[in-house]
C-alpha cells in the first residue's frame, strides 16, 4: 500500500467531496497549462489534463495514490470553460437557457509508486430552464461561479437553473465522480468501506 491518498486539485468542491468518503487525504494544487491542443475533442482534452495532473503531483509526491479531475462543457457543438467574469458568466447562461449541454468528467487514479493509471470518463446532461435576464443576474449575485465550467455551481442555487438532469454518477457534475473513484481506488487496494 502506497503511503499517501493525495487529491490533485485547488477545487474545495472537489476536496468537499473527497471528504465524504472519510479517507485522509491532502490537497496538493497541481500547476499545469490547461490550453487544448489544436483540433482536440473535449473528452480528449478532459482525459489528458486529468493525467497531467496526476503526473504533475507525481513528480513530488513519488510513494503516493494520486486523484486528478478536469471537466468541460459542451452546449451546441461549442466548448464552455471557465468563464472568469461577470459578463462571460452571462454570455454562457444565456446561451445555455432552455438548452441541454453536455459535461464531461474526467477521472484519474495514479499509483506514482508503480505507475499505474486508471481513468474514467463520467458524462452528465443537464438540461437548462427558460432563464429571464433578471434569473441570471440574480444567480450570478449570489453564487459567483465564475471558476466553473458552464458558469454554475451545482452544489448550491445552480441547481435551480435545471429542469433536469442526467447522470451515472450524480457527483461528476461537481467534479468528481465518487461512485467511479470508490471502484479505481478499490483496485489499489483502499476501500472507504475498509474490507479491501
Amino acid at each position: 500500500m502506497t503511503s499517501k491518498l493525495i487529491l490533485a486539485s485547488s477545487s474545495p468542491f472537489r476536496k468537499a467531496l473527497l471528504d465524504r468518503l472519510g479517507l485522509d487525504f491532502i490537497q496538493v494544487s497541481p500547476d499545469i497549462d490547461e490550453t487544448a491542443l489544436p483540433h482536440e475533442s473535449p473528452t480528449d482534452l478532459v482525459k489528458r489534463l486529468g493525467i497531467l495532473k496526476a503526473k504533475e503531483v507525481a513528480k513530488t509526491y513519488l510513494d503516493a495514490l494520486i486523484i486528478a479531475s478536469d471537466q468541460v462543457a459542451l452546449c451546441q457543438d461549442k466548448v464552455l470553460g471557465k468563464p472568469g467574469s461577470y459578463d462571460k458568466a452571462v454570455a454562457q447562461l444565456t446561451s445555455l437557457s432552455g438548452q441541454t449541454a453536455c459535461f464531461y468528467t474526467s477521472l484519474v487514479l495514479l499509483n506514482a509508486k508503480t505507475q499505474r493509471v486508471q481513468s474514467e470518463l463520467a458524462t452528465t446532461e443537464v438540461t437548462f430552464r427558460n432563464l429571464t435576464s433578471a434569473q441570471i443576474e440574480h444567480y450570478l449575485k449570489i453564487d459567483k461561479p465564475y471558476g466553473c465550467a458552464g458558469s454554475f455551481k451545482s452544489e448550491a442555487l445552480g441547481v435551480a437553473l435545471f429542469t433536469k438532469m442526467k447522470s451515472d454518477d450524480p457527483d461528476a457534475l461537481i467534479g468528481l465522480p465518487l461512485i467511479k473513484l470508490v471502484g479505481l481506488l478499490a483496485n489499489e487496494g483502499l476501500d472507504p468501506l475498509g474490507t479491501c
